[in-house]
């Protein structure tokens, strides 16, 4: 299959590309790490240029798959070619180097891209700088392909006349014996080997042709000269055609055949060989196809090459299966033909004996007598020898002692047969053959038994019959099944698209917002860069190990109940599914997170600065779901937009629960030799799931925790947060935090007498190791906790106002002064104080304990605004005045401090990414057409309206095996449709269980409905 432009390809290309002149480049992409694309535009008119190193270059009019991240080179093209003009388009003289100049005078910039060997592409400046170049390299000792230095323009070859016949002579005088004119030619010729045989056969020559000496063979100097000149002339003559005129293209095809399932003749395939800018003589006879332009030949051919290997990995398996059945029913006939041959031989052999009775006997029986005498078998094969010797007629008719099975072979001969018979009767003659004859057996006896072999083949041939209709019948179908289904599968593959977003992990929620996590340090550098907007939700899990997980709001405020499944597949993508350990996930706005670190830090890739108030969200039970969805067809779209709808605003906390099934769910039992059984799991000392059980104490002062705050004063250091681990600073600052919290709710419980025991996980960051501890905790702390738990009943969106009333707070101080008393080693300090505020009165002390309250002005003023916003004001006046964000802040998640809500992108023309999403459906109607499957791991809650599910839960099945058998399932379900068992089949296995979280446990509600 030809794959490169030859010389005469380039010749065409570049005079029918002239029409780019004029033209500015847009952007410049990268496919892969050879081939690029720059978009050109002039006023309405656009043009995409690809350009591949080595191999091609052309326009076109398909769709390319770009690069997620453009590469050093493409940024370096950007960074000089963007907005310039392309001025020229050449061909360094007669080589396979075409130059691309961008722009005129001293802002002019050369792209040489070089078709030859491994090929290269070269941006240098208009003096032939090199800037940057694709594949650095040597070039002998002078020729340096590197930056900064000259681009060797001299190389390149500039002559393409047609040698004379001295030269030609001097050419063939060089050439080694027995080799043909095309492999003497082409390497000392510009033209190409396609042009080459074409003048050749034009002018009755043959590319095949050897020199020869003899004028009857091969080529002959003195006679095939002339026409050796007269076709290279008509070489040169094509190339100086193609850079003057615009060559139509033409594809030149092959007839793979392939079998038809539904029998009759057979199929063929056309496949795409060779594309060239004219037709050859030596394609003439080929299967082609002719386009307008060679330019959109050459495309037509490089977008067609994914689809023609499907095509032909699709031929492979309907031969593979034709061959199959082809060998079934060789089988089936060369069983029959071997027992028919044992039955005639079987026959013969007893015809034989009876024929040869008095002998057999004779020789039975002087075999017998010599073992009777306890003659070694030795003895008796030398006596037989020494009578063989003698002419004995019946030791000459032994041929071999089988003594060890009690056997004899004797020669035997039809004694009926004179040699003088007629013709008719010498059918009736038998051969002389070879006949092994027990000796525990007459001989008539011997002959009853090959009669009876010969009923026993007989027997057996007429079974074989009977069963052959219905096993090969049974191989037919099978035979047919498989092509239909490599058919089937063949269309699916050519239909699949492949989704942005699938190369993150991703899911859809229950009221359909996208959710895209990172699965390392660079996807998720990737996802806050480039796909997060500021009014979308970033989460995240304070956990080694979890994953940076971004919800596509739509600019809309994020619905809880998204929150939460994003939340859970923060912490599943973590060391807590491994560990299946229950920790918090948090979420924050796109505009909180940033790149930027304080002064004298550093941030590794992965890692971002929090800024402000992060939302802490409930822990949820680690339960994933794996399902399928469905790509709709477009007429199909519309009855399925209500299969995730969103929340209302208004919807109660309850709605954000998990739904469970109520159904009874019974496990899936995943067979795998290599792994352990759940019963000797349990015996391991690994973890197990942790189950918190937690006591319904009533609370008695819920304000204790806002007192606690208010004395706080406000910090000014961000958080960190990283996909693998935290830098060890913030690890330290999130621990110091945590430690001064549980300091103070220790001293607030000192006074309350009841403890309560409960159980404390600490998870180890850096290592994913879990510590368990038991601690009494007082009542006054549990209090707290249910405190806690009612504010995280769903995921809280930034509060406006909330703040306590006056006569409450004096109330809370009172009450605190009551509770708390002086601390050991307090007393002397308080006598200190005595002694030296004693001649202070309570005015003064009253004044100084007012100066001592810096925010309470804030706080009232806080207060006037939210009365007056009340009063009169709208939400919309209310938003008008943005104050600009303080320094950022470290504020826990229990805090009600206040924040700027973010200024939400306006809502979007119908988002391309939602039009995406509703071509996706997990329950598709029985009318629905269908025309792929796409395999999505989420949250199970997000998963309760799919056709096909099952629950992951971390157990200690492997990942490949698992998704297998899950596939297993879903294709035994009796509520399928053929066509969806058809795409489920057609998904490749890699992508099945690429976003398991780890190692799984399966199971499924009502197991058994789902098992035929």
């Amino acid at each position: 299959m030809k794959t490169r432009f030859n010389t005469y390809d380039i010749v065409c290309m570049v005079a029918e590309l002239q029409r780019l002149i004029g033209m500015r480049v847009n952007q410049v992409y990268d496919i892969d790490n050879k081939t690029y694309v720059i978009r050109l535009q002039r006023s309405e008119e656009k043009s995409v240029l690809l350009l591949e190193s080595a191999n091609r270059f052309h326009t076109t009019q398909f769709e390319w798959p770009k690069n997620v991240a453009p590469s050093g080179f493409t940024m370096k093209l950007r960074k000089h070619l963007k907005n310039k003009r392309l001025e020229k388009l050449t061909q360094l003289g007669i080589d396979r180097i075409v130059d691309l100049q961008f722009g005129s005078g001293e802002a002019a910039y050369h792209v040489i891209l070089e078709l030859y060997d491994r090929g290269n592409i070269v941006l240098t400046d208009f003096e032939w700088t090199i800037l940057n170049v694709l594949r650095p390299h040597v070039e002998g000792d002078k020729v340096r392909f590197a930056v900064k230095e000259k681009y060797p323009l001299d190389r390149a070859k500039t002559s393409y006349e047609a040698p004379n016949a001295d030269a030609i002579k001097e050419i063939f005088g060089k050439s080694k014996p027995g080799d043909n004119i095309k492999k003497i030619l082409n390497p000392n010729l510009e033209y190409g080997a396609a042009v080459i045989d074409h003048v050749l056969l034009e002018n009755g020559l043959t590319g095949n042709m050897k020199i020869s000496q003899d004028p009857t063979k091969g080529f002959y100097m003195e006679r095939d000269l002339d026409k050796l000149v007269t076709a290279l002339k008509q070489a040169e003559m094509m190339i100086e055609n193609g850079k003057n005129q615009i060559a139509k293209g033409y594809i030149i095809q092959k007839r793979e055949e392939r079998p038809n399932p539904e029998g009759g003749g057979p199929n063929y395939l056309l496949t795409n060989q060779e594309f060239h800018p004219m037709l050859f003589a030596q394609t003439r006879n080929q299967p082609h196809t002719e386009y307008e332009t060679f330019d959109r030949a050459v495309d037509e051919f490089f977008s067609a090459l994914e689809g023609q290997k499907i095509d032909l990995k699709t031929v492979h398996v309907e031969r593979e299966a034709m061959k199959k059945l082809q060998n079934v029913r060789k089988d089936h006939d060369k069983r029959i033909t071997e027992l028919e041959r044992l039955q005639l031989e079987d026959r013969k052999a007893a015809e034989m004996i009876s024929r040869n009775e008095p002998l057999i006997e004779q020789a039975r029986l002087a075999i017998q007598a010599a073992i009777a005498n306890q003659m070694s078998w030795d003895d008796i094969k030398v006596l037989v020898k020494t009578a063989q010797d003698n002419n004995d007629p019946v030791a000459s008719s032994i041929k071999q002692l089988k003594l060890n099975t009690n056997h004899i072979t004797l020669l035997l001969k039809d004694p009926y047969d004179d040699g003088n018979s007629e013709d008719e009767e010498c059918e009736e003659r038998l051969k002389p053959m070879l006949v092994d004859i027990d000796l525990s057996l007459t001989a008539f006896a011997n002959a009853r038994r090959y009669y009876d072999q010969k009923r026993t083949a007989a027997k057996k041939q007429q079974k074989t019959l009977e069963s052959a209709d219905k096993a090969l019948k049974s191989a037919e179908r099978k035979t047919k099944q498989t092509l239909k289904e490599a058919h089937t599968i063949s269309n699916i593959s050519k239909a699949r698209k492949t989704y942005w977003f699938e190369k993150f992990y991703w899911f859809i929620s229950s009221d359909n917002y996208l959710v895209i996590a990172g699965r390392d340090q660079q996807q998720n550098e990737l996802l806050v860069k480039r796909y997060m907007r500021a009014s979308d939700a970033y989460v995240h899990a304070d956990v080694s190990g979890a994953a940076s997980v971004i919800v596509k709001c739509r600019g809309a405020p994020p619905s809880p109940k998204a929150l939460c499944e994003a939340g859970q597949a923060a912490v599943a993508y973590s060391v807590a599914w491994e560990a299946k350990v229950l920790t918090r996930a948090w979420w924050v706005f796109g505009h909180q997170v940033s790149k930027s670190a304080p002064t004298g830090e550093y941030l590794t890739t992965g890692s971002f600065m929090i800024r402000g108030k992060k939302n802490y969200l409930l822990p949820e039970v680690l339960q994933f779901g794996f399902s399928f969805m469905f790509r709709l067809e477009d007429s199909c779209i519309e009855r399925h937009r209500d299969d995730r709808k969103s929340l209302a605003p208004g919807d109660s906390a309850s709605d954000v629960t998990s739904a469970q099934d109520t159904e009874d769910e019974q496990e899936i039992v995943v067979s795998d030799d290599d792994e352990t059984s759940d019963k000797e799991e349990s015996k391991k000392e690994a973890l197990d799931t942790i189950k918190e059980e937690v006591a319904n104490v009533k609370t008695e002062k819920p304000s204790d925790k806002n007192d606690r705050k208010e004395k706080k004063s406000p910090e000014t250091s961000p958080a960190k947060v990283n996909k693998e681990t935290a830098p060890e600073e913030s690890e330290k600052q999130v621990d110091n935090e945590e430690d001064r919290n549980d300091q103070e709710s220790d001293s607030d419980s000192e006074s309350l007498e009841a403890g309560v025991l409960d159980t404390h996980i600490k998870v180890d960051h850096g290592t994913g190791e879990v510590f368990i501890a038991s601690k009494a905790r007082t009542i006054s702390e549990m209090s707290d906790k249910s405190d806690d738990s009612k504010l995280l009943s769903f995921p809280s969106l930034p509060k406006k106002g909330g703040k306590k009333t006056q006569k409450e707070q004096k109330q809370q101080e009172t009450k605190k002064e009551e509770k708390q008393g002086p601390k050991r080693g307090q007393k002397s300090k308080l006598k200190k104080i005595k002694e030296k505020y004693k001649n202070q009165d309570e005015e003064d002390r009253a004044l100084m304990m007012e100066l001592l309250k810096p925010d309470k002005s804030a706080k009232e003023s806080k207060k006037a605004q939210k009365q007056t916003a009340k009063g009169g004001k709208s939400k919309a006046a209310s938003r008008l005045p943005k104050i600009p964000q303080p320094v950022p802040v470290l504020l826990e998640a229990e805090s009600d401090g206040e924040e700027p809500e973010p200024e939400l992108e306006p809502e979007p023309a119908p988002d391309a990414d939602m039009e995406l999403l509703w071509q996706l459906s997990g329950c598709p109607l029985p009318d629905d057409e269908l025309l792929f499957a796409v395999p999505v791991v989420a949250p199970y809650s997000s998963l309760q309206n799919y056709k096909f599910k099952v629950k992951l839960t971390p157990g200690s099945n492997k990942r490949g095996k698992a998704a297998k058998t899950a596939v297993q399932v879903f294709l035994r379900d009796k509520g399928g449709s053929a066509r969806e068992r058809d795409l489920l089949r057609a998904v490749k296995e890699e992508n099945v269980a690429r976003n398991f979280p780890g190692k799984v446990k399966l199971s499924a509600p009502q197991l058994h409905k789902h098992r035929k």
